[in-house]
C-alpha cells in the first residue's frame, strides 16, 4: 500500500467527494466489469459500477487501498461536482508537435470567461499529468448535469453525472496529478450553468393529432426564442443564443421549421446589440443547430 495514495483518497473523501480505486499508474477503474462480476460482496444483489461503488467511508477506503497502490478516481455525480477539464492540444501524428496556432483549453476557457464579463473563477484546481488542468465546481441542487466534450469550446470538456476525474496525488508514467490552488470548490458560475443546462423539452404533443398544431407550436417557440436572444442582457447573450438554437433545432429535425429561417432570425437577433463579431455568433448557431438536429432526428430517437 502507498500511504501517499491512501492519504490522497482520504483527503478527497474529507471534502465529501466519492472516491474509487484506479489501476496503479493509470486512469482506468480497478473494479471488475459486469461480465466478470462475481455477484458477491457489494454486488450481491446485482452488479454495481464504479459510480455506484464510489464512497466517502474512510474504513472502506483504507481496506481498498491496503490491497495495492491504486490511483484515486473521483465520481463527479455522487460528489455533487462539475469538473471542467482544460486539455492540451494533441501532437500532430506526423511530427509529434502541436500546431503553434492551436490554443489550449485554458486559453479558450479564459476567453469564454472574458466574453461573459467575468474573470476565471477562483476555485480548487488540479494540474493533470498531461499539463492541462481540472477546475472543480459544486453543482446546484436539483440540476442534473452530464458530461460534455467540446460543447463549451475546443479542448474544454466537463465531467458530471456519469463521469469521473483522476484526483490530485495520483501518479501516471507521464507525470503526477497535483493540486495547484484553492482548497474549496466554488459554485458553478451562472453563465456556465446556462450553457450546460439541458435545453427545455417541447410541450407534450396532443395524443390526438390536430391539423397544424405542431406547426403553430413551432411558430410560438420560434417567436419566443428569437425574442429571448434579442433582449438578452450583456454577459448572457452567448448562453441564451446557444440555448435558443438547441431548442429550435428540434423543430428543424421534425420538419416544422426550416434551417434557413432559424439561422437568419437568430443571426439578426444576436447581432442587434452585438458585443462579439458576427462570425462568433454564426459559429455558436451552427454548432448548436448541428447538435440539436443530430440528437432529435428520427434515427437518433429510434436508437
Amino acid at each position: 500500500m502507498s500511504e501517499h495514495l491512501l492519504n490522497a483518497a482520504l483527503t478527497a473523501a474529507e471534502q465529501g467527494w466519492h472516491v474509487f480505486p484506479l489501476r496503479p499508474g493509470t486512469k482506468r477503474p480497478a473494479l471488475h466489469g459486469e461480465a466478470a462480476c462475481p455477484g458477491t460482496g457489494p454486488c450481491m444483489v446485482g452488479h454495481r459500477k464504479w459510480e455506484q461503488r464510489a464512497t466517502t467511508d474512510p474504513d472502506v477506503i483504507r481496506t481498498a487501498w491496503s490491497r495495492a497502490p491504486y490511483n484515486v478516481g473521483i465520481a463527479a455525480g455522487p460528489s455533487g461536482l462539475l469538473v471542467v477539464d482544460l486539455d492540451m492540444p494533441k501532437p500532430n501524428s506526423r511530427n509529434g508537435q502541436c500546431s503553434s496556432d492551436t490554443p489550449d483549453g485554458a486559453t479558450t476557457f479564459t476567453a469564454l470567461c472574458e466574453r461573459a464579463g467575468h474573470r476565471v473563477p477562483d476555485t480548487y484546481r488540479v494540474r493533470t499529468a498531461s499539463g492541462g488542468s481540472h477546475l472543480y465546481f459544486t453543482a446546484p441542487d436539483g440540476v442534473r448535469l452530464t458530461n460534455t466534450a467540446g460543447t463549451i469550446g475546443p479542448l474544454v470538456d466537463t465531467r458530471a453525472t456519469g463521469g469521473y476525474v483522476v484526483a490530485a496525488g495520483s501518479i501516471t508514467p507521464i507525470g503526477p496529478y497535483k493540486a495547484l490552488s484553492g482548497s474549496v470548490a466554488a459554485p458553478v458560475p451562472g453563465w456556465l450553468l446556462s450553457i450546460l443546462k439541458p435545453a427545455p423539452k417541447p410541450l407534450q404533443a396532443p395524443s390526438v393529432p390536430v391539423a397544424g398544431q405542431s406547426s403553430r407550436y413551432a411558430d410560438v417557440a420560434f417567436t419566443n426564442e428569437v425574442h429571448n436572444v434579442a433582449t438578452a442582457a450583456d454577459g448572457t447573450r452567448n448562453a441564451t443564443l446557444l440555448r435558443a438554437a438547441r431548442a429550435l433545432g428540434r423543430f428543424i429535425a421534425s420538419g416544422d421549421l426550416t434551417r434557413v429561417r432559424v439561422e437568419d432570425a437568430l443571426r439578426g437577433a444576436a447581432g442587434a446589440n452585438a458585443t462579439q463579431p458576427q462570425r462568433y455568433y454564426d459559429d455558436v448557431i451552427r454548432r448548436a443547430l448541428d447538435w440539436s438536429i443530430t440528437h432529435n432526428s428520427p434515427r437518433a430517437r429510434a436508437t
